[in-house]
């Protein structure tokens, strides 16, 4: 496809010309390629409770440990990955973004065949899997330029939402193909009872566990092509004015990967207990994530050459203050689904796939539960829900405004979180916690929807609140610092379910939602308001 010389998506002869068909099909190879990013970004909270289920020779608190480290570098490469566009054009950066995806599904591939694989190697192809989370953020900035500001609730929201179903997708590909061998190899025995959307699949069943890696390359390698010869760079002045060969872009893009990698590895060293880390104490992931945000950032400003004026005129979103704002209010949305998106079918199988007994006066989590339902076969429904409503949100956003929708939402969050606590503490202390297994099941469902309906209308104020050169380094930005849910919540629901207080974890985020509904009602609805609803 050429470049695009000349772009003005806000004239609506232009748009109605020619724009609406070009940004279309921009948009729908982009949603397909995101999707495969979170895919694989996410795949690790399916993949560890079937290694449970097989018997793999790792603690629970071990393998919880994958789906945050994938969570914390996927978040970070967001940082760098919000600039890309303007230092190497949307159709370049797509199509080697989402080729990169294929060294994380090929390793995952070949380490699954064998139980003796070390614990390190799985902890090293997810830190390749944070190649998904950073994804998003250049995606959504590519998409920003493509539609006018009145089109970018739904455009993003489309976008965000139906990419963000990789999360889905994958929840219902990976336990499937996992029955069968497609692509060969020696089956494992399941020692437990696992789980497809279709039913459970008894103990002594033969699975294919490496197929949750290889089965991504049927949709990477056609989607790679379709990128390179089916979407745009748009070279205009306040997109990407000077972005030279493919080769160079590409390069560029290693080049701040890098940067991310680097300072992902070094807050995971200080986070991750021994062997693997050092070991700091829970409360240190806090200062470590802001210093590796910080530190991120440092390191792109020492960059030299021509790329340094181009991200210098981009970090000018570091001076609004509404940049910081608003990665409060996204990380309350897209924050809460990516997290609990990632630790969701893990905490269905620790808190309801185990009796909790009292054994000698002490309360003991180990024995199987029998009658406890599958993660495997629930555990796509919350993300299935915040992906597919997205669009809605962000629609519902362009017709009455983003901060009144974010606003409800909000409220709704706080609710359905202090619900879930009451069921997790319930379940937690109880020989049959697949009693409360429907009523915890029905409110984490009505707290996806609001984190996809509050994301969708975060999409539309972002829009709304920067110009058109800052709005997408906004979004990528946000998105980064939101991301951070992915590595967070796994965490703290891995504390708090090793200290037996499962519950605490949904009471700290309904504190933390409240605290947005207040930052979100004094900056764009209450009478001091900067911005009208935006």
């Amino acid at each position: 496809m050429s470049d695009l010389q000349k772009w003005d998506v806000e004239d609506a002869r232009f748009w109605e010309s020619e724009g609406k068909r070009i940004a279309s099909r921009n948009l729908w190879i982009s949603i397909p390629s995101l999707l495969c990013g979170f895919a694989i970004w996410l795949y690790w909270g399916i993949i560890t409770v079937q290694m449970l289920n097989l018997g793999f020779p790792f603690a629970k608190s071990e393998l919880f440990t994958l789906a945050a480290i994938a969570g914390l570098t996927g978040a970070t490469l967001r940082i760098p990955s919000s600039f890309f566009i303007r230092i190497a054009g949307g159709r370049n950066t797509i199509f080697f973004t989402t080729a990169l995806l294929m060294l994380p599904a090929i390793g995952t591939g070949i380490a699954l065949q064998d139980k003796s694989t070390p614990i390190w190697v799985f902890q090293a192809l997810a830190f390749l899997s944070g190649f998904g989370g950073g994804n998003f953020a250049s995606s959504m900035s590519n998409i920003s330029f493509f539609f006018p500001k009145r089109q970018q609730g739904l455009a993003l929201g489309l976008n965000a939402g139906l990419g963000n179903a990789g999360v889905t997708t994958m929840q219902i590909l990976v336990p499937l193909v996992m029955t069968f061998g497609i692509f060969g190899g020696e089956p494992m025995i399941l020692e437990n009872t696992s789980g497809t959307l279709i039913g459970k699949i008894p103990a002594g069943t033969e699975s294919y566990i490496h197929n949750a890696g290889y089965v991504w390359l049927l949709l990477l390698i056609p989607l790679a092509f379709a990128g390179w010869f089916g979407m745009n760079n748009i070279r205009t002045e306040d997109v990407s004015p000077h972005i030279g060969s493919p080769v160079s872009a590409m390069s560029r893009i290693t080049g701040l990967l890098l940067i991310g990698f680097f300072t992902a590895a070094i807050g995971l060293y200080i986070i991750l207990p021994a062997p693997t880390g050092l070991g700091a104490p829970g409360w240190a992931k806090w200062p470590v994530i802001a210093a590796i945000l910080l530190g991120t950032v440092l390191l792109m400003k020492q960059i030299p050459g021509d790329i340094k004026p181009n991200l210098q005129r981009q970090f000018r979103i570091f001076s609004n203050k509404h940049t910081w704002i608003m990665s409060i209010i996204y990380t309350m949305t897209f924050g809460s689904f990516i997290g609990y998106s990632a630790g969701f079918a893990l905490a269905i199988k620790v808190v309801f796939g185990y009796q909790h007994l009292v054994v000698d006066g002490v309360l003991t989590h180990d024995t199987v539960n029998a009658n406890g339902p599958s993660a495997l076969m629930y555990a796509w429904m919350g993300p299935f829900i915040g992906a597919l409503i997205r669009p809605v949100g962000g629609w519902i956003a362009d017709k009455v405004g983003g901060a009144k929708v974010t606003q409800i939402v909000s409220v709704i969050m706080i609710a359905s979180a202090l619900g879930v606590a009451y069921y997790l503490q319930a379940a937690y202390a109880s020989a049959t916690p697949e009693e409360y297994f429907v009523p915890f099941l029905v409110l984490f469902l009505v707290l996806f929807a609001a984190t996809g309906i509050g994301n969708g209308s975060t999409f539309r104020t972002i829009a709304m609140v920067f110009d058109k050169e800052q709005a997408g380094p906004a979004l990528g930005w946000t998105s980064a610092v939101a991301a951070y849910g992915a590595f967070i919540i796994p965490q703290v629901f891995g504390e708090q379910i090793k200290a037996a207080t499962p519950e605490y974890a949904l009471y700290g985020f309904a504190i933390f939602y409240l605290v947005c509904m207040v930052i979100n009602w004094w900056y764009y609805l209450g009478p001091k308001r900067e911005y009208d609803n935006p």
